[in-house]
């Protein structure tokens, strides 16, 4: 038999991963992308090591601003919707409380252990009660808009900076096919990873992200080919 204890659960930690796996994936497919596009157009070595970091810094501030900027407005949803909610409990206690009562009868209380349950919850804390189980807000939850944004630049960052580091010491005659592999490397590990952290098939998402990354960078090489050549 099974000992009785808290079970853990890969859930808990997928807001997180998702961030960061989205960011350094980001950060590895849109670098390796425009290092092959300006290799193929036969740009200098210098010049593909210069445009891979512009794209490092670019992409990492986009990431950062993108994110602080929606994860701010989120925030500022959320805060509006709990000062509402604060108004509803000072105006009229009792209402609030029969309208939490209902929500537990809905997740299937009885009435009079419903009633009993939303008592207590708000004798304890009326307001982040209602929060919880109103409005599905929690402090573990709660919008973190500098924390979200520091995240995604770091993330990308460190995608981004792998493919860099491959074309700067990779020989010229040698250094797409260098991106392509250690790209697509990183890829498959950081799609398998992630899989196995988040409880899902390691190798169907591994080979998820790498088909759908080798196919924009292909794309982006033959753009960059076509420019080159028309230049």
């Amino acid at each position: 038999m099974r000992p009785r204890s808290h079970e853990r659960h890969s859930l808990g930690g997928t807001g997180w991963l998702r961030a960061s796996v989205l960011g350094a994936n980001d950060g590895i497919v849109s670098t390796s992308s425009l290092i092959l596009g300006v290799a193929a157009a036969h740009a200098s070595h210098a010049n593909i090591v210069l445009s891979g970091t512009a794209a490092l810094v670019a992409g990492a501030m986009s990431m950062a601003t993108g994110e602080y900027v929606s994860v701010h407005s989120q925030a500022d949803t959320e805060a509006a919707a709990l000062e509402q909610e604060r108004a509803e409990l000072e105006g009229d206690f009792a209402g609030e409380r029969r309208e939490l009562t209902e929500i537990y009868v809905r997740r299937g209380l009885d009435q009079s252990l419903a009633t009993q349950v939303a008592t207590q919850l708000m004798a304890h804390d009326a307001l982040g009660s209602h929060a919880r189980d109103e409005l599905g807000l929690s402090a573990g939850m709660r919008a973190r808009p500098l924390q979200a944004a520091l995240a995604s630049a770091g993330s990308f960052a460190a995608g981004a900076v792998l493919p860099l580091l491959v074309a700067a010491w990779s020989p010229q005659r040698y250094l797409m096919l260098s991106v392509v592999v250690v790209s697509l490397v990183c890829l498959l590990c950081l799609g398998g990873w992630s899989a196995k952290v988040g409880g899902a098939n390691v190798r169907t998402a591994a080979f998820r992200v790498a088909f759908w990354s080798a196919l924009a960078m292909t794309v982006t090489a033959i753009v960059g080919a076509i420019a080159g050549a028309v230049g």
